[in-house]
């Protein structure tokens, strides 16, 4: 069974001249379990879209989505305990909290449903800084950080409900080429190391050329 499958799934947006502007047109898609996908396109090719409908942020205007064998757009699901609980987001911008330490900007996810974390969570929390060489960083606070390490932070707390589904929107984007080359290979290296499911959509050939399969959307279809 796959862990994402999209059904002809379309999705348009009315431009500043009241236009209609078809941006995924039918976009058929299969991952399978412990996949690293990367899903390329020119800016404005609809790549956030795709992510957001994929994050349950947005919601198709027709067209059928499976996530772990659970249909998302029928209307009946809890699109948000969806996205806290099963899906991770690493954004271009971090998006993290400059009041909190890492360690605790890593814990964040934990609290939305939850007045304090346990032992087990601090523990998880340890190992995926362990796991991405940031370790020595817990105490840090985001402004001390550099662009490759607030990336790394990011994906830690990404991960830290172990997620079945991480989805990266252009991860290297504000990156300069080797932190972007370094955070490709840390994406690899989850992937092989933890067997999350990634979907990261990217402009870069650099970057796309980590994950094992390489999509690209081009007037609102994927090829």
């Amino acid at each position: 069974m796959a862990l994402i499958e999209l059904v002809a799934i379309q999705k348009s947006f009315h431009d500043g001249d009241n236009r209609l502007n078809h941006v995924l047109r039918d976009v058929n898609l299969r991952v399978e379990q412990g996949d690293f996908v990367a899903i390329k396109g020119a800016s404005g090719s609809g790549k956030t879209t795709l992510l957001s409908i994929l994050g349950t942020l947005l919601t198709p205007d027709a067209g059928r989505y499976f996530l772990n064998g659970q249909e998302i757009t029928n209307g009946l699901v809890n699109l948000a305990s969806v996205r806290n609980r099963q899906i991770g987001f690493v954004f271009q911008d971090h998006r993290l909290l400059a009041p909190y330490t890492v360690k605790e900007n890593i814990l964040l996810p934990l609290l939305a449903d939850a007045t304090q974390v346990d032992r087990a969570a601090e523990e998880r929390a340890e190992e995926l800084m362990r796991l991405t060489r940031i370790e020595r960083l817990a105490n840090a606070f985001p402004t001390t950080l550099s662009g490759g390490e607030a990336s790394r932070v990011a994906a830690c707390r990404a991960l830290i409900r172990q997620p079945l589904l991480l989805l990266a929107d252009e991860p290297t984007g504000q990156l300069d080429r080797e932190n972007a080359q370094n955070i490709a290979s840390l994406f690899k290296e989850l992937n092989q190391t933890l067997g999350t499911t990634i979907l990261m959509v990217t402009h870069s050939d650099e970057t796309s050329a980590y994950a094992k399969r390489i999509l690209n959307l081009t007037g609102g279809i994927i090829q």
